[in-house]
């Protein structure tokens, strides 16, 4: 399940690209799939540990186009261990909601970015995320949880302060604002309710089949009640 259009985020041969926050590695498998060089960034080892094997898996499938390569690295979005424009692009895919302390780490993108390179930062939308708040409150005070909400205005703003020009956005994952609503009212931990269960059984099925009209309900959606922001920067 990708947030990032990768039309607006092309990647491609000879092409690095810095995973920020990778997670279970979802974007850094679609940008080797493409041919680019990604290091898949976290705090996290066993996420990386996974995203590793992956790496392996997909070679041995030859999923991996000739030349491309991915590497994980361990550390914090606050002082990320490269050296100064190292990457052609950025990802950075529901990252900045947990951190604190946003703005070091949109300098320190700012900084890991060559010259005249894009980043596609990805926060949830304002409307569906302050509906979660609003109805449970372990959704946001979890450990590790987010720590704000963001408005495309507040966002923008930071990063055209950090020294980014602003680029287009678009909103993804319509379907997934209700599904996040319905854990929230039965409780954001109870995973077994039924209707929670039920939910999340259609997302599966959307995903895995990709049918016209879950496609053509998303795109409607998308703008009104998608679950994540997309902006596109360039640094100068």
């Amino acid at each position: 399940m990708l947030t990032v259009d990768f039309a607006r985020l092309p990647v491609g041969p000879g092409v690095r690209v810095l995973d920020l926050g990778c997670g279970g590695g979802r974007h850094a498998f679609e940008v080797l799939r493409r041919g680019a060089d990604v290091t898949a960034f976290d705090m996290d080892q066993s996420e990386l540990d996974g995203v590793a094997g992956m790496f392996v898996a997909m070679d041995k499938a030859g999923e991996v186009p000739p030349g491309a390569s991915g590497e994980i690295v361990q550390g914090t979005a606050l002082d990320m261990p490269f050296e100064d424009g190292s990457f052609d692009r950025v990802i950075a895919a529901e990252v900045l909601e947990h951190i604190p302390d946003d703005m070091t780490a949109m300098r320190e993108i700012f900084r890991v970015l060559k010259p005249g390179g894009t980043a596609a930062i990805t926060v949830p939308s304002f409307l569906p995320e302050r509906i979660c708040w609003a109805l449970d409150e372990d959704y946001h005070t979890a450990p590790g949880g987010h720590v704000r909400i963001y408005t495309l205005a507040e966002l923008s703003a930071k990063l055209k302060s950090t020294g980014f020009e602003i680029g287009p956005h678009h909103h993804a994952h319509g379907l997934h604002a209700p599904y996040w609503w319905i854990k929230c009212a039965v409780g954001v931990n109870n995973d077994e309710h039924p209707l929670a269960k039920a939910y999340h059984g259609l997302l599966v099925w959307d995903i895995m089949k990709r049918p016209a009209a879950t496609r053509i309900a998303e795109a409607v959606l998308n703008p009104v009640i998608g679950k994540s922001v997309v902006l596109y920067v360039r640094k100068p």
